[in-house]
């Protein structure tokens, strides 16, 4: 009896019949559209974008260069170079993170220990040449001087959750 089935519909076409259903069902329905730079979809917290290198309040870069975000980072998109200070704290003299090879993996910002390289909620950038996507120590620091507030708001939201 199965068989006999099968053979029927494969003679009225049923699958195709389904389809078309399922089409003309869509095509009534009210559509889901989002004009992109006008509307923005509503996006995470934890949403992983451009890199910054934070500062204490004081203006001091939080970063101690223990090397662990470039330890950590599978795509080797991160090097550093170090430097002692003459008060004896290390501080970093070279920091550059290519986002070329970055795949926004989130690493190299939970193995900080201070705090310092974030990922900020900002999608909305590009490069023109290869140079325009490689991440300076200035270009760090000026962006996490542009983004504070929204890094510090998602930290305090985070640490709620926890």
């Amino acid at each position: 009896m199965g068989k006999c089935i099968n053979f029927l519909k494969s003679l009225t076409l049923w699958e195709l019949l389904k389809g078309l259903g399922l089409t003309g069902k869509r095509l009534v329905t009210r559509k889901v559209t989002v004009q992109y730079p006008e509307e923005k979809t509503p996006q995470s917290a934890r949403f992983r974008g451009l890199h910054a290198l934070r500062r204490y309040p004081n203006g001091e870069e939080r970063c101690i260069a223990c090397k662990l975000c470039e330890a950590v980072c599978p795509a080797l998109a991160i090097s550093i170079e170090s430097e002692v200070r003459d008060d004896g704290s290390r501080r970093t003299s070279k920091y550059e993170i290519d986002l070329t090879k970055c795949i926004f993996c989130g690493f190299c910002e939970e193995s900080c220990p201070v705090d310092s390289i974030v990922e900020t909620r900002h999608f909305e950038y590009h490069g023109e040449a290869r140079g325009d996507l490689l991440m300076t120590k200035e270009k760090l620091l000026a962006n996490a001087d542009r983004f504070e507030e929204q890094i510090a708001s998602d930290r305090q939201a985070e640490a709620r959750y926890r």
